[in-house]
């Protein structure tokens, strides 16, 4: 699985990410800094990138286009930084690999972690 870590994540995930054996690069490392949301995306799904981010708009991204791809994992605690949630993260990547590569959304939050499958349909049809 290869992973990219979005703008608003620090650069550290890189390291932590492939030190847990995961191919890592920070969107600093491949396009703009000031690149939209959309961009980002779409290299990462031509590339079979899974996104690593703390911002929302890339699952109302998926929602709102019902994409197949790229995964997304967005973090849902306060912090974001490698020491304080670097465990947690590596450990739900980890569980939910398989879903990751085959297309999902998963959304780690300070408790708990929940996976949906791509495309995203609205809820009365689920």
């Amino acid at each position: 699985m290869k992973l990219l870590v979005d703008m608003n994540l620090s650069p550290r995930w890189v390291d932590l990410l492939s030190h847990a054996g995961w191919a890592a690069e920070h969107w600093s490392a491949l396009g703009r800094a000031n690149a939209p949301d959309s961009e980002i995306m779409a290299y990462a799904a031509e590339h079979n990138y899974v996104v690593l981010t703390h911002d929302l708009d890339f699952s109302a991204i998926l929602a709102a286009t019902h994409g197949e791809k790229p995964s997304v994992v967005q973090l849902r605690v306060d912090d974001v930084s490698t020491r304080a949630a670097g465990t947690r993260i590596v450990t739900a990547l980890r569980h939910m690999e398989h879903e990751l590569e085959a297309g999902a959304l998963l959304t780690i939050g300070p408790q708990k972690s929940r996976v949906r499958f791509l495309p995203l349909l609205p809820r009365e049809r689920e």
